[in-house]
């Protein structure tokens, strides 16, 4: 049964708002991966989202992120920590195949 259309009854639309610079949110994050593997580092340069986890981040430079640890200002990170600030993720590869 139609009642008529929606759009009549909803009026002026809303007007928008103007923030400041420092309240706009940033589109990206520079986030350093670095992979430390056999004696040498390998770097990948990430722009990624904000709230990126690192899982999603490790896996952008190509490596299984389960057969991973992962460090944060020398400190364990969680896979599934999102990223809110431009970093440096140390990546150490925790098997191999053979």
């Amino acid at each position: 049964m139609h009642r008529g259309s929606s759009k009549a009854a909803r009026g002026d639309p809303p007007t928008t708002e103007t923030l400041p610079l420092s309240a706009s949110t940033a589109s990206s994050l520079s986030v350093e991966v670095e992979v430390a593997r056999a004696g040498r580092v390998e770097s990948h340069a990430l722009h990624l989202a904000p709230g990126t986890t690192v899982r999603e981040a490790v896996r952008a430079t190509g490596l299984a992120p389960e057969g991973t640890a992962v460090f944060l200002d020398e400190e364990s990170v969680p896979l599934d920590a999102p990223l809110d600030r431009a970093c440096r993720l140390i990546v150490v590869p925790t098997f191999s195949g053979g």
